[in-house]
């Protein structure tokens, strides 16, 4: 991995040292400021555009397009709001996406497996462990968002996601987000209905360059990527890790990402 990702700058590989530590301890003091933190060039240049061209003709020929109408929540419903409240204000997203069994042998899938950037990710994360997902489909995405396309308004289910940036558009396709939007105890459904309508002062916008490892709390931090412009593609690896080994999505829960289900499902699914 010394060809691949930048080891001077950002040193997994020598857990304990004085450096390591210092970026964990960077990395951590960014989460908690700033509900992310963000390694610029962790992919050397030359590899990102050689990962990038080499999943391009996959991505062009075999991806699945995933275009959807939904809420913030991506749920049909919420018990406590009436139908029409501004908090479930419909919005859409279009993207493309190779699953883990289209990527592998790729620079992408070794950059995932990595076993000291697991360990990294723990440690920031204060986790005793974290572990590659099982899921055959999952594991591992690549995303695509072609002109005019978006991933709009949303709250993740998971506790962190964890992207590396392959190719960034001409124009457009910026991480727009606002951090802390809910609480576990208050749902902040009035603020999610100002957001919504263009109204929060306290959205920010990050414009992520290629190889850029990027860390993000979404749980309660509300984020979209505003629409690409532009012949080039905005381009972003996706690296689902938990806390116990063997996690799987549903057959269901597979097909409603990606449009079909792996035959190696089992009852553990993903929180």
């Amino acid at each position: 991995m010394n060809t691949v990702i930048n080891l001077q700058r950002y040193p997994l590989d020598r857990p304990g040292s004085e450096e390591w530590i210092a970026l964990v301890h960077h990395a951590r003091a960014a989460l908690a400021r700033d509900g992310m933190f963000s390694l610029e060039g962790f992919i050397q240049d030359d590899n990102v555009r050689a990962a990038a061209q080499q999943i391009q003709p996959t991505m062009d020929a075999e991806s699945h397009t995933h275009k959807r109408s939904h809420n913030i929540y991506f749920k049909p419903e919420i018990p406590q709001l009436a139908a029409d409240h501004p908090a479930l204000k419909k919005v859409e997203t279009v993207s493309h996406t190779l699953c883990a069994d289209q990527l592998k042998n790729s620079l992408v899938t070794d950059v995932y497996e990595y076993p000291p950037l697991v360990a990294f990710l723990s440690a920031v994360m204060d986790k005793p462990a974290l572990y590659v997902m099982a899921d055959p489909l999952a594991r591992v995405n690549v995303m695509s968002y072609r002109e005019g396309e978006t991933l709009n308004w949303h709250f993740d289910r998971s506790e962190f996601t964890t992207t590396l940036m392959l190719q960034s558009p001409e124009a457009g396709g910026e991480f727009e987000y606002r951090t802390d939007l809910r609480t576990a105890d208050d749902p902040n459904y009035d603020g999610v209905a100002d957001l919504l309508n263009g109204r929060d002062p306290d959205v920010k916008t990050l414009r992520l360059r290629a190889g850029t490892l990027n860390v993000f709390r979404g749980k309660n931090t509300a984020h979209r990527v505003t629409p690409v412009r532009g012949h080039r593609e905005r381009m972003v690896a996706v690296f689902s890790y938990y806390e116990k080994p063997g996690v799987m999505f549903t057959p269901e829960e597979q097909t409603g990402f990606y449009g079909r289900a792996s035959h190696s499902t089992t009852e553990d699914t993903a929180a």
